[in-house]
């Protein structure tokens, strides 16, 4: 595995002129980046992962479409560019993009980008080796592999609210 080195914010997100190794410990009051993608295509159908078994985190788990850490000097979009390239092989453009929500957890800003595409997934290869398999996932079929043990335990709220996303944000306008 490579050493990878990440910049870290404060609690109101503002990059600070420190840096720590992954694996270490985050230091008090200290928060690192995070990115998810989730690929959503036409039928409302989420793009899902398999991580290889000798993975650190969460080995042999289905997973969202791309994820991962953002390494210095990454913004939230490179990291989510650069983490769907070296997982799937898709290069995504997201320069016009936001992150659609932010999980922030108790030492990290988890940022999520959900992304409308159409990817044929046999075409897709894994150039780094991270991932093992790719399927095509409703959200029942996806809760449902929550409940097996199969996808990494996600709040069911959170994958609720990631399939909503796909009709649209906001107010409900008559």
């Amino acid at each position: 595995m490579r050493m990878e080195t990440w910049d870290l914010y404060d609690e109101n997100r503002q990059l600070l002129n420190e840096t720590m190794t992954r694996g270490n410990e985050v230091p008090a009051n200290r928060y690192h980046l995070v990115i998810h993608v989730c690929i959503i295509n036409k039928q409302g159908q989420l793009l899902i992962q398999k991580r290889r078994d000798d993975k650190q985190g969460w080995p042999g788990k289905w997973d969202f479409s791309a994820g991962g850490s953002a390494v210095q000097g990454d913004t939230n979009r490179d990291a989510a560019e650069r983490e769907t390239y070296e997982e799937l092989g898709i290069q995504l453009d997201l320069s016009n993009q936001r992150p659609h929500f932010t999980i922030n957890y108790y030492d990290a800003f988890d940022d999520f980008f959900v992304i409308h595409e159409e990817v044929n997934i046999e075409k897709l290869s894994f150039p780094t080796e991270e991932v093992q398999e790719v399927k095509w996932v409703t959200k029942d079929e996806l809760l449902g592999m929550i409940k097996e043990g199969l996808f990494i335990p996600y709040r069911n709220s959170l994958i609720e609210f990631i399939f909503e996303m796909n009709i649209g944000l906001g107010t409900i306008r008559e």
